[in-house]
């Protein structure tokens, strides 16, 4: 058997980021777990972001973070790919740079060494293409392929960015489309092609251009969307913030097939979770199969940050493209 002759999707029940727990139990765990009095952990359990950041000097800090799942698409190297661009986002939604990953395995013995070599070369490409380094990593047996990364990177202590600071007045830009489980479960074989080059492409670029908007123009709240939908780290980003998001649905960037898909009612195993968790966080009035892209769990999806009017026009040619808009109120998230 060759790499050719391999479905991996054909291995795993759930694959991607929408394999993810549900936001709602998840958050329940992480209350109940200890929070630390370490002055130097700048970013941990309370409240959680995007990866934790720990200060390691007065101009240093480590940003730190992990991710793995089953396979979405079929093909060894796109897995490995999609799972390391997927795993460096953390780090660039944190303002850091990357420099170091391990690998996070699990593979069923009967996989053909040849696919698990596709993946993790694959994945060393993309991790060196993001400016660090694989440096080892741990393997498990496993009946579902498992594949992805912990990654470390820098990043300045004073130039940290969270999910908080959101103003009213901001606009919220995103740089990537959304709806790559939607299109992935039942979307034409074109689009999903498409849609994977996409996936495939790290975040960096998108984060260079927010920090190059220099003094006064800084992003005040950044994050990634992933697992819990554009909808839900959009609610996360309001609820930080104390403020309500407000997107536009008809700006929304989407990936070609994923309205069609959505429209035809394709939904994947995440959009329950997603909608039972923000229940009553969430105004639309938009159609069904737009609010079903907008909750629809992303892989490897874009970042989401809010900043000044003024710095939209910058940002246009790392793909950014305006979405909506902060205004004062109650921690929300509308849709329209």
């Amino acid at each position: 058997m060759t790499t050719t002759d391999i479905r991996l999707t054909e291995w795993t029940s759930c694959g991607g980021c929408a394999a993810k727990w549900g936001a709602a139990p998840l958050s329940a765990l992480v209350r109940e777990l200890a929070a630390t009095g370490d002055a130097s952990l700048l970013v941990g359990l309370a409240p959680f972001d995007d990866a934790a950041v720990y200060r390691l000097s007065d101009d240093a800090a480590l940003v730190s973070t992990t991710d793995f799942f089953p396979p979405l698409v079929d093909d060894p190297a796109d897995f490995g790919a999609i799972a390391a661009a997927n795993a460096c986002s953390d780090v660039f939604a944190m303002g850091g740079r990357v420099v170091l990953a391990l690998n996070i395995s699990a593979f069923p013995e009967r996989m053909p060494p040849e696919a698990v070599a596709a993946i993790l070369s694959a994945a060393a490409a993309v991790v060196a293409e993001a400016g660090g380094v694989v440096a080892g990593g741990h393997t498990i047996r496993s009946e579902e392929p498992i594949f992805g990364l912990a990654v470390q990177g820098l990043v300045h202590p004073d130039r940290v960015w969270t999910k908080a600071g959101a103003r009213a007045g901001d606009v919220l830009v995103l740089s990537k489309p959304i709806g790559t489980g939607i299109l992935l479960a039942g979307g034409a074989e074109a689009d999903k092609a498409s849609a994977i080059t996409r996936m495939r492409q790290l975040n960096r670029g998108a984060a260079e251009a927010l920090a190059a908007l220099g003094d006064g123009l800084e992003p005040h709240a950044v994050t990634d969307v992933t697992g819990f939908g554009l909808f839900g780290h959009a609610w996360e980003m309001a609820e930080r913030s104390g403020a309500a998001l407000c997107l536009d649905a008809g700006a929304l960037p989407l990936y070609k097939g994923a309205l069609e898909a959505a429209e035809a009612g394709v939904r994947t195993g995440g959009d329950a979770r997603n909608r039972s968790h923000l229940e009553g966080r969430v105004e639309s009035s938009a159609s069904a199969a737009l609010e079903a892209l907008a909750y629809d769990p992303q892989t490897s999806g874009g970042l989401l940050a809010a900043v000044a009017p003024e710095a939209v026009e910058n940002l246009a040619p790392a793909g950014f493209v305006a979405v909506g808009r902060v205004e004062e109120g109650v921690p929300s998230v509308r849709f329209g």
